[in-house]
């Protein structure tokens, strides 16, 4: 079936199954338009997406770069810069971007989006988590992605500015995979509670 061989069918199927379970649980009465609804679907699923690539990146790929650059034999990362990381990036960045706006969306739905970025009173929580995903998208957008450019050849650089480009994309991705967990636990927090608080 030709929508399992391709990444963008799939997706796609996904989205129309959503679509289909969401018009059946609602018992086939679309009723009036759930912005909020649609801003945290969208938000959610981008987040997934930006979340598990950084995840995948840190805990997966860069471990096996280095792994690979040790093994003098072995038939190094080329495979991995080429083919995995361009495309892997490109879904990590642009995710990150929507994930960032569709929770600026839905923050101006709930609690109001300056509200939660000065952590008035109620917002305190969604607040924090906003502040580590803005930081995390600028890490993106303004550190980690310029780098990489340079790292897969985008961009020209000498060997010595492409190995402090991986430096400084590798601690950028380090810190970011770190603000992650405290922001997972904000966003998680606002409506289901902090954990270990009664």
């Amino acid at each position: 079936m030709s929508l399992l061989n391709n990444h963008r069918y799939a997706l796609i199927t996904g989205i129309v199954l959503a679509l289909v379970v969401w018009i059946a649980l609602s018992g086939f009465h679309v009723g009036p338009f759930n912005e909020a609804g649609l801003a945290r679907w969208i938000h959610v699923v981008a987040g997934v997406f930006w979340i598990g690539l950084l995840y995948y990146f840190n805990v997966a790929q860069t471990p096996a770069l280095a792994d690979a650059a040790a093994d003098k034999g072995g038939p190094g990362g080329a495979g991995i810069t080429k083919y995995v990381a361009p495309r892997a990036l490109f879904w990590f960045r642009w995710s990150a971007l929507v994930t960032w706006l569709m929770g600026a969306w839905l923050l101006s739905l709930s609690v109001g989006f300056v509200n939660a970025f000065t952590l008035h009173s109620g917002a305190q929580v969604i607040g924090v988590g906003a502040w580590l995903g803005t930081i995390m998208l600028v890490n993106v957008w303004g550190v980690i992605w310029p780098n990489q450019k340079k790292i897969l050849g985008i961009v020209a650089a000498t060997d010595e500015q492409k190995a402090q480009a991986r430096k400084t994309a590798g601690m950028a991705s380090r810190i970011n995979f770190i603000l992650s967990i405290p922001l997972l636990m904000c966003m998680v927090g606002q409506t289901h509670g902090l954990p270990f608080l009664k």
